[in-house]
Order: structure tokens, then C-alpha cells, then sequence
């Protein structure tokens, strides 16, 4: 049985070395549904990691409240939280084979040795390590030694599953394939768990929901799709993928104007007229074209990244936008230099008050 987490007013301040203190998380009230995968997000000294050790009980919150399920768990230590954390680094025990690394902690239950046998084995197929239960740590990949530290924390059916930063240290390509095998493996154990990353795409492949964070606070929760579509603010826009951040005014209902060009947008501030906004403009959302379209600008970079085409153009009394443009191979591309047309998708601009 998973648990749910609810976060009220939990704060954690830290005392400076030269005197004073340091707010690193501000009055954070979050509730977390069982069996979701939530992910906190956000840049170097956000917060997001000292929330996460204060959730599992390797720091005590300055004042606030967290509660699993219904029971409080403040002064709760470590070891009675039912929780499990995987780290960064693997923290496998070298001296140890794959079967013994993952049954440490039962043996430390004083478990049964048919039951020990019979979770692991269980467990290493759940995690694609059948076959490798008598190699040691040094035999293994970066990838099958996270799934070793992985299968530890499953085997020993925590209510809550805490990852900080697990793939970091492992390549792009098998970071892609890992963070793929983390969700699956999520979704098919209806784990509560709670996952802190920098990386944005990290975050989006994976999350029921994400948490941003900047400076100790909560700049938006929401799912993927609403952090991408519909930011809170500037600084969220510019930290989910890439963004136009474009001044504009309120023209009417339904109606922006930028640069004088009128343009027609699904969601619009109850502003008056006349009112300035900022508009959000994601690349993949622009169209580019030879001639015709509502605004005019300059190619000035170009990088071919094969399944896509960047450009960097600078739109005529508008400054620099990116452009991104799918299957490039067969749309063709445009040279530094050329004149373009860009219109941007209405249905996609995101409107800022």
C-alpha cells in the first residue's frame, strides 16, 4: 500500500558560516496522490534537494508540516518513514554480488530465506537483471548498476520511492533508455514517488506532475502539458524548453497586437485595452516560409540537429526568435543571410499579464 504526501508551510533555513541564515525552502504546501510520480525541478540551489532529504528525514524542517497519508512525520527518523531513496551515485557495495546487493536490507529484517529468495528473484526480473544475480558490481554497466541500486529500494516495497538525480552520471543515450525503465517500472508498482531533476526533458518524459522551483519557492505546480502550454510566468517559460518571450498589448477580446500585427489568441488576461503583456511564442509553433506571412526578419544562424532545423532569426523591430522546424530533409533549408516570413500558430501563444 503506496501513500499519499501533503507538504504544509514547510519551510528549512539554514545558518550562514558568516553569521545570519540562508531561507533555502520557503513555505511549501504540496499534496502529492498516491501512486503519482512527481518531479521537482528546477536550478542549482532551488530547494529542490533539501525538500527532498526533508521528506525522507535526513533533514528536519525549520517549521511546517508533512504528513504521509494521514500520519505526521516530522520527528520521524529515517529508518521508520518507509521510504527508499535512490541516489546519484549507485552506492552498491562492491564487495557484494547483484543478489546480495539487492537482499541487504531483508537480510537485515531477519526475513525467511525462501522469502529473501523469492523477492529478489522477483524483483531482478522486474528490473531486466535476471541472469546477472551472481555478478559483481565491477561486471556491470553504469546503467545495470542503477538498476542494482533500483531493484535494493523496490524490493523492499516502500510506501514512498525518493530519487535524487539517479541518471546524471550515466550517458545521454542511456539516460534516455533509463529514464524510459524508471516510469514503466513506476506506473507497474504504483509506487508514491517523488524525483529530483535539472533536466527539463528528464522531467517532462517522465512526471504525472512537475514542481518548479526557483530561490526556495514554488513557481507553478501542474502537468507536463500545462507547464509547457500555459507558464506561470517568464521565468517558467524560459525554464520548460525554449521560448519567444514577445511584448505585446491587449487589442480586444481575443486579440493581441504585436509589433502592430493583430493576432487572434484563444486565452487573453481580463486587461483593458492598451494594456501590455507578454506574449509566448515556442519555436516549434512559428511557421517559416519564402514570402508571405505576418512578420519579415533575417536568418542569421542556422544548426541542423537532423530531426530538426534551428534558426535563429531576427524579426524585423522584434529582435532575435527562434525557429524551430521538423524534418529539415525534405522542408529544405534556409542559408544564413536569407529574407523569411514567419506566422506564428495562434492557438499556441501563451498570453503573460
Amino acid at each position: 500500500m503506496t501513500d499519499s504526501i501533503r507538504i504544509v508551510g514547510l519551510n528549512k533555513v539554514f545558518p550562514s558560516p558568516g553569521g545570519g541564515s540562508v531561507h533555502a525552502v520557503k513555505d511549501i504546501n504540496l499534496d502529492i496522490g498516491a501512486g503519482k510520480l512527481v518531479t521537482l525541478l528546477g536550478p542549482s540551489g532551488c530547494g529542490k534537494t533539501t525538500l527532498l532529504r526533508m521528506i525522507a528525514g535526513f533533514e528536519e524542517p525549520s517549521s511546517g508540516d508533512l504528513f504521509f497519508g494521514e500520519r505526521r512525520m516530522n520527528e520521524e527518523p529515517p529508518n521508520t518513514r518507509d521510504t527508499a531513496m535512490v541516489f546519484q551515485s549507485y552506492a552498491v557495495f562492491p564487495h557484494l554480488n547483484v543478489f546480495e546487493n539487492v537482499a541487504f536490507g531483508l537480510r537485515l529484517r531477519h526475513l525467511p530465506k525462501a522469502e529473501i529468495e523469492a523477492k529478489v528473484t522477483r524483483v531482478l526480473e522486474q528490473t531486466g537483471l535476471e541472469g546477472y544475480a551472481k555478478r559483481s558490481p565491477n561486471q556491470l554497466s553504469g546503467g545495470q548498476q542503477q538498476r542494482v541500486a533500483l531493484a535494493r529500494c523496490i524490493v523492499m516495497e516502500p510506501k514512498v520511492l525518493l530519487f535524487d538525480e539517479p541518471l546524471s552520471n550515466l550517458d545521454a543515450k542511456l539516460r534516455e533508455q533509463m529514464r524510459v525503465e524508471i516510469r514503466e517500472l513506476q506506473q507497474r508498482l504504483g509506487i508514491t514517488s517523488i524525483y529530483v531533476t535539472h533536466d527539463q526533458v528528464e522531467a517532462m518524459s517522465i512526471s504525472d506532475e512537475i514542481v518548479i522551483m526557483k530561490s526556495g519557492v514554488v513557481e507553478q505546480l501542474g502537468t507536463p502539458q500545462e507547464i509547457y502550454a500555459r507558464p506561470a510566468n517568464r521565468f517558467v517559460a524560459d525554464f520548460i524548453g525554449k521560448a519567444n518571450i514577445v511584448e505585446a498589448r491587449i487589442a480586444g477580446k481575443n486579440t493581441i497586437e504585436i509589433n502592430g500585427v493583430s493576432i487572434g489568441v484563444p486565452l487573453v488576461p481580463e486587461l483593458p485595452a492598451g494594456a501590455e503583456v507578454s506574449a509566448i511564442l515556442r519555436p516549434e509553433a512559428i511557421h517559416l516560409s519564402a514570402e508571405g506571412g505576418q512578420f519579415r526578419g533575417i536568418v542569421r544562424r542556422v544548426m541542423f540537429l537532423g530531426n530538426i532545423a534551428e534558426y535563429l532569426v531576427e524579426v524585423d523591430g522584434l529582435g532575435n526568435w527562434l525557429v524551430d522546424i521538423s524534418n529539415p530533409a525534405e522542408a529544405g533549408l534556409f542559408q544564413a543571410g536569407s529574407q523569411v516570413f514567419l506566422e506564428p500558430s495562434a492557438g499556441s501563444i501563451h498570453i503573460l499579464g
